[in-house]
């Protein structure tokens, strides 16, 4: 089999035969491809892949490790109706769906990653695009990791998911998300963009996901904060659970 033989247009074409996407030997990232794609007007839905990615990267332009050959990292494009206020529930549905498609043992890490026998098995980022009437499109970037050949069959599942969460109501995507969510109940510490010493933070119990995706914090002076995905550079937990000790 040669390179990405498994991600080749016939391959995806047959995968997801009502699906536009698009397929690469190598690239710097699908990221790229998938923004200038929806800048030309990609319909929703459509998706990028390729079989190698010279810097793929997730939130906040956080480096992701996929080796040639392994693992399956794609962007989506997607244009749900959204009003700005809610772009961070973007990460929220996604993450939610991935969950979905790992198996019931699946666990999300607020805000952008599913875990699943002690090892991360999916993870997300966004580029969302705002006009005046609320979000225009986004590009959304996924990280499977641990995802085999052929690798088709699970992309092909995971971008359903993710569509069907995002048209879901809120309140069913919470439901599931809160039931699901590790960090919940944890002591944790919120870097915001922009990182370095002198940055915002927040520190506090996590203890509720809101409709926008905020992950809200109670904080050591009563206070309840909302941190918003979109708006976080790094979140450290302060327990032993947390931080994998």
């Amino acid at each position: 089999m040669g390179l990405a033989d498994d991600l080749s247009d016939e391959a995806l074409a047959e995968a997801m035969p009502r699906r536009q996407a698009r397929s690469y030997p190598a690239l710097v990232s699908t990221e790229a491809a998938a923004l200038a794609w929806a800048r030309q007007g990609a319909p929703h839905g459509s998706v990028v892949v390729a079989g190698y990615q010279a810097s793929p990267r997730g939130r906040a332009g956080l480096p992701w490790e996929l080796p040639e050959g392994s693992g399956l990292g794609f962007s989506l494009v997607l244009r749900p109706e959204l009003p700005s206020a809610r772009e961070g529930w973007i990460y929220a549905a996604a993450v939610s769906a991935l969950a979905d498609t790992c198996g019931a043992d699946a666990m999300i890490t607020w805000p952008d990653e599913v875990h699943a026998l002690g090892r991360r098995v999916a993870a997300v980022g966004a580029w969302v695009e705002l006009g005046s009437e609320g979000v225009l499109w986004t590009v959304l970037n996924v990280l499977l990791p641990t995802a085999t050949v052929p690798r088709t069959p699970t992309l092909a599942r995971a971008v359903d998911a993710i569509e069907t969460r995002i048209d879901a109501t809120p309140a069913s995507v919470l439901d599931d998300y809160r039931r699901r969510c590790r960090t919940l109940g944890r002591q944790v510490l919120a870097h915001m963009i922009p990182m370095g010493p002198a940055g915002p933070r927040v520190r506090g119990t996590a203890v509720d996901v809101l409709s926008d995706g905020s992950l809200v914090l109670h904080t050591a002076q009563g206070n309840r904060v909302a941190v918003r995905p979109q708006n976080l550079g790094v979140l450290d937990g302060l327990d032993e659970d947390a931080d994998g000790s």
